[in-house]
């Protein structure tokens, strides 16, 4: 049986989420994405709400609930600001490795801290020299006595600032390549951590982006997620976790791009009648709503292989890849809606087409996301 339709449960949280964003993300947005100033206080709303760290077991804190309602919610979050969006759901991205891998003293702690306050936490994978390239990070764990010593250098990491721990690839055997690789929770205040400046990005300004430097940092062996060489493995397997949230994203930003182009079409006028009226505008309105239910459907069916306990690495990748391209095909055009006015940042299209931008990048750009899928399906069947 196919059943389309979202529980009592599910709607609230939408509805939560949606009533959220309209009071307190959407009339603070343009600022936060003029100044860069990270959302503490919005983040610290939506953490009294119990909206950020829903994935988070009960035993630990959280309320145990499945990807699917965290997608719900950051389309939700997303509609208002993927900034403050990216910046609230890199939590997910952090800990997710920690669910997958970590044993459960690692996880009271680590996704407790997260719980018990509004706290962040950081996801370190890639570097200066190695983005979709995972296996050409240099960053590297030596086994001294009962600690591992680790140097390197991390880049483009979301929440860096603010976190209160990371999640860290570094090889303990370079020699192996991707089977040396191994996973560790770092707390933040660990000595010999440097946090670069902001980067100021194109879009997703409110999100904190910055580099991360590691120094001879000690790190507890009793830090280690799974064994060692299981790194890699434990890093891939947070996408499958991740990727159909972020593509939840790419479908928030999506309509609300498409909300606005319906909004302006309508009310501005040309050759005496609105340009709603004129079929190449319609057209292109119609090609947003089609494209923005493929994706969402798209979304949830990942998202709901997984909550069932499969495998979803397809289907995350196949979501990932069509809802970053719809994102940034439906901005643009909301843009080109609005003529001369979507060029202008009196209006907010030309924010969401600068937003809409980096869901096509980060977490797996969608030249990646066509090789997963081509793997899975030559390889995997």
């Amino acid at each position: 049986m196919i059943d389309f339709s979202l529980s009592e449960e599910q709607l609230q949280l939408q509805e939560l989420a949606r009533k959220f964003t309209k009071e307190e993300i959407i009339p603070k947005a343009a600022h936060h994405d003029k100044t860069g100033e990270y959302p503490h206080q919005i983040a610290k709303k939506a953490w009294e709400l119990g909206l950020m760290n829903t994935h988070v077991p009960q035993e630990f804190g959280g309320l145990g609930l499945g990807v699917l309602e965290g997608c719900i919610i950051t389309e939700e979050f997303a509609y208002g600001c993927t900034g403050i969006a990216t910046a609230m759901e890199a939590n997910t991205l952090a800990s997710a490795p920690v669910m997958v891998a970590g044993n459960d003293e690692q996880k009271k702690q680590f996704l407790g801290m997260l719980t018990s306050e509004a706290k962040f936490a950081a996801y370190c994978v890639t570097e200066p020299g190695a983005g979709s390239d995972v296996s050409g990070i240099r960053t590297q764990a030596k086994k001294v006595g009962s600690d591992y010593i680790l140097n390197g250098s991390k880049m483009w990491i979301t929440n860096a600032s603010v976190a209160s721990w990371y999640f860290v690839l570094a090889y303990t055997d370079p020699t192996q390549k991707h089977k040396g690789m191994s996973g560790f929770v770092v707390p933040a205040d660990t000595p010999g951590i440097t946090v670069g400046k902001k980067e100021w990005n194109m879009g997703q300004r409110a999100s904190d982006t910055r580099g991360i430097t590691f120094e001879n940092v000690k790190v507890p062996e009793k830090y280690r997620l799974g064994r060692e060489g299981d790194g890699f493995k434990t890093a891939m397997g947070a996408f499958d976790h991740t990727r159909p949230a972020i593509s939840a994203g790419a479908v928030g930003l999506s309509r609300r791009a498409m909300d606005e182009a319906i909004l302006y079409s309508t009310t501005r006028k040309a050759f005496g009648q609105p340009i709603s009226g004129f079929q190449a505008v319609s057209f292109m309105v119609a090609d947003m709503a089609k494209d923005i239910e493929a994706a969402r459907l798209l979304v949830y069916k990942a998202a709901w292989v997984i909550d069932r306990g499969q495998r979803n690495t397809k289907f995350a990748a196949i979501a990932k890849a069509f809802c970053a391209d719809v994102a940034m095909r439906v901005a643009t055009d909301a843009v080109q809606v609005f003529g001369g006015y979507g060029y202008s940042e009196e209006y907010p299209v030309e924010k969401l087409m600068r937003d809409a931008k980096i869901y096509q990048i980060y977490e797996g750009t969608s030249q990646i996301q066509r090789l997963i899928i081509a793997k899975e399906i030559y390889e995997r069947g």
